[in-house]
């Protein structure tokens, strides 16, 4: 978006604000359940849905995806703190206008300061810490952040990323207070947002409360939101069913789930869309033997069936894909034409656990001496169903596999610090490569958890960052596609889609199609009862 554009959708975006709200009404608590209880509060050390989306709507980013807008993409991007951006002629350096008049929700004034203060803590310059920092890899091209005066910051980049205003309108890119330390953001976090934080309690409840300063007239509409936690899942769509919640979680209903749904609650509106970008892959340790190997990683990628994992898991609603989302929902994956080309991805499943079976046997596996492994996943029936079937389908190659269900509390630490073999995980694939690519395949990467490092790769994913043609820019991804494949780094099984079902009275929700992380502000939510 050019400049003036930014500067059209800041008014635009203020003008719609100042209208009347002629149909939408205030007032009420919207109830939804939430699966799985996450280890705290603080956006910035998360890396699921189970803390951001309660959260989102507690913080405000500087900028933000439209939240009416189901395709994130920079035409999407609006203002939220800052009211107006632009770069400079080299496109190193993008200015932000601050907001003025921003409270905390403790009244303390917000100002560049709270700004600066965030990306130190990001990048690791500040005196207090995080506790986990999955993101630190996302600015790597960041060179500093500069505050002119109270109400002006730059962000200084390393060489020109056109894409750079898409990491900080994500979900994860909220804003936090100078003030605060970092060890109470995870157990009571103050933001500039539509609510306030009230109350978490694992395994129980997460609460937030209607900010009556907001700096944005008339919202939130709502009064409150309360996210009950429910693990099992049969239990959740009991909830929903009994109008004991008003909303399920988004994207969390499998096809029975939805049917069962749908056929006690017939006047329910539900949607089932492609779940946020995120896929389920297959990672392999590459610094413990005997996956160590490549020949081995070879033929457990060769063995995979991925049109069974959309056909069983997903009754047909997935899709297969490489390390980008596919089109349509995606904007940078590569087509299917090509994809079929990839090693393992072609259709004769039989021919390519042939070869597989000879890479075994050459590494001296066989019917009398089968490789027998843990695959470590977490918990949670996302991730369950896929390693259950993922360890069907390595049978077929003389690999016994036994699941290794871990905690969601225990299982990121665990595979961060590399306490694995072999894994079954969930990842986002958008909504740009950037950062992406950087984050799960940069040598180093805080998120590169299976070790994987090519100078090469590295070379590529700066250039496409830097690319500012969006035609030139999915060549070089393309061919990062082909390498990684190549490589058999993360082998992709599907693409998965959800559902999301809520009562009529529920209005103003947007589902989005390529990021699981930022339709959840839930600003413009009213309830019409």
């Amino acid at each position: 978006m050019t400049r003036v554009g930014y500067v059209l959708a800041a008014v635009f975006l203020t003008i719609a604000a100042l209208q009347p709200a002629w149909a939408q009404k205030h007032g009420g608590i919207l109830r939804m359940y939430s699966p799985d209880s996450p280890s705290g509060m603080s956006v910035l050390e998360e890396s699921t849905g189970y803390a951001q989306i309660p959260m989102m709507g507690v913080f405000n980013n500087l900028i933000m995806f439209d939240q009416h807008v189901n395709q994130n993409s920079l035409a999407s991007v609006v203002p939220d703190l800052a009211m107006a951006w632009s770069w400079n002629p080299d496109n190193t350096a993008l200015t932000f206008k601050l907001r003025q008049g921003v409270k905390w929700h403790d009244g303390k004034p917000f100002t560049a300061k709270d700004v600066l203060c965030t990306w130190d803590l990001l990048m690791e310059t500040s005196q207090d810490k995080l506790r986990i920092n999955p993101r630190k890899s996302s600015y790597r091209n960041l060179e500093r952040v500069t505050a002119n005066g109270d109400y002006e910051v730059t962000f200084h980049l390393k060489r020109p990323q056109p894409a750079f205003p898409m990491i900080l309108a994500g979900g994860f890119s909220v804003v936090y207070p100078c003030h605060v330390p970092a060890a109470q953001m995870r157990r009571h976090p103050v933001g500039t947002g539509p609510f306030v934080f009230v109350e978490y309690k694992p395994n129980e409840h997460i609460k937030v409360v209607r900010n009556p300063d907001y700096w944005k007239p008339n919202r939130p509409y709502l009064d409150g939101i309360e996210y009950t936690i429910i693990r099992n899942p049969a239990t959740a769509v009991l909830s929903f069913v009994s109008n004991a919640v008003d909303m399920t979680f988004p994207y969390d209903l499998s096809v029975p789930l939805l049917k069962d749904v749908k056929s006690q609650v017939p006047e329910a509106i539900c949607e089932m869309v492609p779940s946020g970008g995120v896929n389920r892959h297959l990672i392999v340790n590459r610094t413990i033997p005997p996956f160590d190997n490549p020949d081995l990683r070879r033929a457990m990628a060769l063995s995979l069936d991925r049109k069974a994992f959309v056909d069983i898991l997903t009754e047909g609603e997935g899709d297969i894909g490489g390390v980008l989302q596919p089109a349509p929902a995606g904007l940078w994956g590569m087509p299917p034409d090509q994809l079929k080309e990839l090693p393992g991805y072609g259709t004769d499943i039989a021919k390519n656990r042939a070869e597989a079976r000879q890479i075994m046997e050459k590494l001296g596996y066989g019917p009398a001496n089968r490789l027998k492994l843990k695959i470590t996943t977490r918990d949670q029936r996302a991730y369950r169903d896929p390693a259950i079937l993922l360890m069907d389908q390595l049978k077929e190659i003389y690999i016994d596999a036994e699941l290794d269900a871990v905690d969601l509390a225990v299982y990121f630490p665990r595979i961060q610090r590399k306490e694995y073999t072999v894994g079954l995980n969930l990842q986002t694939s958008g909504p740009d490569p950037d950062p992406v690519l950087e984050l799960f395949y940069g040598c180093g990467s805080n998120l590169n958890w299976d070790a994987y490092c090519s100078p090469e790769i590295d070379n590529l994913i700066a250039q496409q960052s830097m690319e500012a043609d969006p035609d030139k820019r999915r060549q070089l991804l393309w061919t990062i596609e082909r390498k990684l494949a190549a490589e058999n780094v993360r082998p992709i099984l599907f693409y998965s889609r959800g559902a999301t079902c809520w009562r009529p009275a529920v209005k103003g929700l947007t589902l989005m199609v390529n990021s699981l992380f930022s339709g959840n502000r839930y600003e413009d939510i009213w309830l019409d009862r």
